[in-house]
């Protein structure tokens, strides 16, 4: 499958903590199984206030009360990954002879087991999307009325782009951008004897074919 290229999921397929269409996802979903259907109330994309990278405080649950950073959405399930909080175990690499290892894994949370931090005093709060007077779409606490900021945008391999800092070999945008092959009818074995200086003179030995 090509970047950023969507996987074509089959009638009824059932959304986990694995990409769609990833290997891991694959194993848990092959073509055979079928699980029942999971009925969720419908939300609106305009209404979804959660993302990743947000500051979140857990309502229910073993670690209620506690605040930690939302490290994956899964939307088709309402679904909300706290990083380090919800922790359950699981045991991985067992045979025969080897008792496997247990792992710490998140358990997702659904959308209503949390809520937003204020960031004017990091307690928890309601919050509702209104417009500045630029018409720029916002989130805003019910409780301060304070403007609550989108996280910044993280690609799937954890870089921001407005926080990237070019190091020494990396490409800058101008000179990816920058048009530096003109085109041409000319073979490349042509342009290149043409830049050398080199002129030739010899001549292909006359055939037929007849």
């Amino acid at each position: 499958m090509t970047a950023g290229a969507t996987a074509k999921l089959p009638p009824g397929y059932r959304h986990g903590t694995h990409r769609p269409g990833s290997y891991a996802d694959k194993l848990r979903n092959p073509p055979w199984l079928r699980r029942k259907r999971v009925i969720l109330e419908p939300l609106s994309e305009e209404d979804w206030k959660v993302f990743k990278g947000d500051t979140v405080e857990i309502l229910k649950g073993k670690d209620a009360g506690k605040q930690g950073l939302v490290s994956q959405v899964i939307r088709a399930r309402h679904w909300i990954l706290v990083k380090g909080l919800n922790v359950h175990y699981r045991c991985v690499g067992k045979t025969g002879n080897y008792p496997g290892i247990y792992v710490p894994s998140e358990a997702p949370l659904m959308l209503q087991q949390v809520t937003l931090i204020d960031p004017a005093d990091r307690k928890p709060t309601e919050v509702e999307w209104r417009y500045t007077e630029e018409g720029e779409r916002v989130r805003v606490s019910m409780r301060t009325g304070r403007i609550i900021p989108l996280p910044e945008f993280e690609h799937p391999d954890g870089i921001v782009p407005e926080l990237w800092v070019d190091g020494p070999k990396d490409t800058s945008e101008d000179d990816a951008v920058a048009k530096t092959y003109k085109a041409s009818l000319k073979t490349f074995e042509e342009e290149i004897m043409e830049r050398m200086g080199i002129i030739e003179t010899r001549r292909a030995r006359k055939s037929f074919w007849y």
